[in-house]
């Protein structure tokens, strides 16, 4: 989604630099949301976050701040660069333009730690999802009622792409068509701000819109999320990483051939790829004509483009001949669970599966060929779960060419479930469990009236003291973090905000505005807060470096004629202190912003 921000007269000129707001929600599955970014995007070049290296087709990214968040963002973080991949022209690569193939592109992802996805039976109540992208051309079907945030929805705003989708409830696979109302629900946005839709939900902080244009017009105008993975990336998947390269055929839609990353590297773009450790030798997990690919046209007919993995932990690959003899029993460690898509222009598309002997699509989610032993009709894949069920658009269904699944994941557990009810928040707002009034992708019930924002990343920083967790660093070596507790009632009066790990007994205030911006490098620290100006009174760190201002803050802003926190009001607030040996010389910093929406 993308903002359409008011200007600000600002006191100070500000940097071109998003920052992240982090809501107050309860994060019920653990691990890492990374991702990648194709070559055509404009966020190519650009420096990361982190450390301010160049951004590649072939990177892992991180969220600027380290998990999807509300934007306003700063770009992407890198979590491994291509080069930890393997990849041998990652150097050469290093800062080449947007639109321009350097034939390194990362097309699919796994940490190879998926859940097992278990048989149906009413002892095995799954809470999983899918997790998806598309590309910029997807156009999705409308779901059912209440509306929220779809590919459908977004396509028509150009915002699809640099989105990622979930389902919003299946049954256990295999799934043909038509066994769900088409549907699926917006779980994580490209930039995290509102756009004309009015849907709003965490962001990776990438560049959004990117509307669909044919023909194709490079740089494109936004990022298309390419690959994407939950786990654990730091630093390096026990595992290994689990990727696919790009394929050097043409893209039946735009005409256009894809960036041929593949062949570079003498790998096949239907081959499942292993990383052992960072640095090391690519290596092939699983041939493509193991997953009943290269069969129809020859080698490299085929692309591999989203990707699920549960690495049973025996050496090699174990295909699955049927699905769900990847659960392990008392006799055998079961076979490896995969998962995948195919790219658009795979000359798989069409040929019927191995399962239901239907047309294979580029939405549907594929599993490897089921056996002729066990009924397998065809030599192709199987299908898992039809496109349809997801919400996507199919030929056999009746469109010109069915939507593109793009990047795959499978989450056991809710990713957002701040009622804590098993369920995605978005999955109850989508099925009208849970109301969201204000569209923020927060059900109502648990909506927190405080948001923290303003990290010091790399671009904030004005010294590279980077904090990407708080304020930029002081001469502790940390920022200074503001927090809040006690609740936003006027009536109540009980919010306290706290400022901590600063350096002791320095002096420092509490700033309030009616207005915010992007961070801005401000003496040894980044400033946020603007608009009209309040002081709270001075107070010392003392002996553990923090200081706490509340109760009363409502009531001393009565003493502001044009400053007084009222019910319905949204103020923000940021600490300031000095710091005379701070890292840049400046003499004083600044912790991170909280914004704080007011009640009765």
């Amino acid at each position: 989604m993308h903002p359409a921000r008011h200007p600000v007269t600002l006191v100070l000129s500000l940097a071109a630099f998003a920052a992240s707001a982090s809501p107050s929600r309860a994060f019920q599955s653990t691990g890492q949301v990374v991702f990648s970014i194709d070559w055509q995007g404009p966020t190519i070049s650009q420096p990361d976050s982190g450390l301010a290296i160049p951004i590649t087709e072939a990177d892992v990214l991180l969220a600027p701040g380290g998990a999807p968040a509300y934007g306003p963002l700063g770009r992407p973080a890198m979590r491994l660069s291509g080069g930890q991949l393997g990849l041998s022209r990652y150097a050469s690569c290093v800062g080449h333009v947007a639109g321009d193939p350097c034939r390194i592109e990362l097309d699919a992802l796994s940490d190879g730690t998926e859940p097992l996805l278990l048989p149906p039976s009413p002892a095995n109540h799954q809470k999983r999802r899918f997790w998806f992208s598309v590309d910029e051309y997807a156009v999705g079907i409308v779901g059912p009622p209440p509306v929220h945030a779809q590919v459908a929805t977004e396509f028509v705003v150009g915002d699809s792409a640099s989105d990622v989708f979930m389902d919003t409830g299946l049954p256990a696979g295999p799934l043909p068509p038509g066994v769900v109302a088409p549907d699926n629900v917006g779980a994580i946005d490209g930039d995290g701000v509102p756009g004309t839709t009015g849907f709003v939900y965490p962001g990776l902080g990438v560049i959004e819109p990117n509307p669909p244009q044919l023909p194709q017009q490079l740089p494109n105008q936004g990022d298309n999320i390419d690959a994407l993975d939950v786990g654990n990336w730091t630093p390096f998947p026990a595992l290994g990483a689990f990727f696919s390269l790009d394929a050097a055929f043409v893209d039946p839609l735009t005409g256009a051939p894809y960036s041929g990353s593949a062949v570079i590297e003498s790998k096949r773009p239907g081959d499942i790829l292993r990383v052992a450790s960072a640095g090391s030798a690519i290596t092939t997990y699983a041939g493509a004509t193991q997953l009943g690919l290269d069969l129809v046209a020859g080698i490299a007919s085929d692309d591999l483009d989203g990707l699920v993995v549960h690495e049973n932990g025996v050496s090699g690959f174990q295909p699955s001949q049927k699905p769900y003899d990847w659960v392990p029993s008392a006799d055998a460690p079961g076979t490896d669970m995969v998962l995948f898509s195919v790219r658009r222009g795979s000359a798989v598309i069409g040929q019927p599966d191995s399962i239901f002997g239907l047309p294979i699509e580029p939405g549907d989610i594929l599993t490897t060929p089921l056996d002729t032993a066990q009924g397998g009709l065809s030599p192709f894949p199987g299908i898992f779960i039809a496109a349809e069920n997801l919400g996507l658009r199919t030929q056999r269904g009746g469109a010109m060419l069915g939507d593109e699944l793009d990047a795959l994941e499978l989450l056991g557990d809710p990713w957002y479930d701040c009622n804590k009810n098993g369920i995605d928040d978005a999955v109850d707002i989508a099925n009208g469990t849970s109301v969201d009034g204000n569209n923020n992708g927060i059900p109502d019930e648990c909506e927190s009236p405080t948001m923290r924002f303003c990290w010091c990343t790399a671009e904030a920083a004005p010294c590279s003291n980077i904090d990407i967790d708080s304020g930029c660093a002081n001469s502790t070596g940390v920022g200074a973090t503001l927090a809040t507790g006690g609740s936003s009632s006027v009536g109540a009066d009980d919010l306290t905000i706290s400022v901590s790990s600063m350096p002791t007994s320095v002096n420092g205030i509490l700033f309030m505005g009616d207005d915010w911006n992007l961070p801005t490098p401000f003496k040894d620290g980044a400033r946020c807060v603007y608009g009209s100006i309040f002081r709270y009174p001075v107070k010392s760190s003392g002996p553990t470096g923090s200081m706490t201002f509340g109760p009363g803050l409502a009531a001393f802003s009565s003493g502001w004629p044009t400053g007084t926190i009222t019910p319905g009001s949204t103020w923000y607030f940021q600490g300031w202190y000095r710091n005379q040996s701070g890292p840049c010389g400046t003499g004083t910093n600044l912790s991170n912003a909280v914004q704080v929406d007011f009640v009765p």
